[in-house]
């Protein structure tokens, strides 16, 4: 029995809903959400319109699934009933923050209101680390809240600092520039941030990230 050359190749190349959506997280990353419309889509995978549509309703629909996907590709290997809860909330943590990296648009997409169903997956994950933790059940959810926000508003930042609108930017060379600024103000109107000219130089992203995590963990043991 013959296979088809030509029957083979429409098999490999169907369009499949996770063909759409790595499509779309390839335009989100190239041209942003402006970017991602049913047209430039089509194009990038060589069909039409109503194709797509029948796999995913609207760019709404296919926002929600690009960002699902990525998440879950970043978290889904964080045990949510770890009982290294401190251990577990650093790695969800870190997977965001270097998805949101990697993908700036999520972050813009995860603080959109109403909390989307992925937001939600994190709350629940953070959350019972934090119950595991030993917070008490008042501060539960003020502490889950806060660390949510901090970690995505602080990746997010971070993602907005490393790009400028000609694109990725030496990290160093801004830090440099940034620190001599710092260096140089006026003492008597910044005599604090004058202090912080040399740890913003040499300061690391990810640790300083994760620091601020541990000092929210602190403060909730201690309420």
């Amino acid at each position: 029995m013959t296979t088809n050359p030509r029957t083979t190749e429409r098999r490999e190349g169907a369009l499949t809903r996770d063909r759409i959506v790595e499509a779309a997280i390839g335009l989100l990353d190239t041209e942003g959400e402006a970017g991602l419309t049913f047209r430039a889509l089509a194009s990038r995978l060589g069909t039409g319109h109503g194709a797509i549509q029948w796999h995913v309703a609207n760019k709404g629909e296919l926002l929600r699934v690009a960002t699902a996907t990525l998440v879950e590709r970043a978290v889904g290997d964080a045990d949510p009933d770890s009982e290294a809860a401190a251990d577990t909330i650093h790695s969800i943590a870190l997977g965001l923050f270097d998805a949101i990296d990697d993908h700036p648009w999520i972050g813009a997409q995860l603080a959109r209101p109403p909390w989307q169903s992925t937001m939600l997956e994190i709350f629940e994950r953070i959350g019972r680390q934090v119950r595991l933790l030993g917070v008490d059940e008042p501060a539960q959810f003020t502490t889950t809240s806060t660390l949510l926000m901090y970690i995505i508003g602080a990746a997010g930042q971070n993602a907005t600092n490393s790009r400028l609108p000609g694109g990725v930017v030496d990290r160093q060379n801004v830090l440099d520039e940034l620190a001599d600024d710092w260096a140089g103000l006026d003492a008597s109107a910044y005599d604090f941030t004058r202090t912080m000219a040399e740890p913003l130089r040499t300061h690391d992203d990810r640790a300083e990230f994760l620091a601020g995590i541990d000092i929210i963990l602190a403060g909730a043991a201690t309420r």
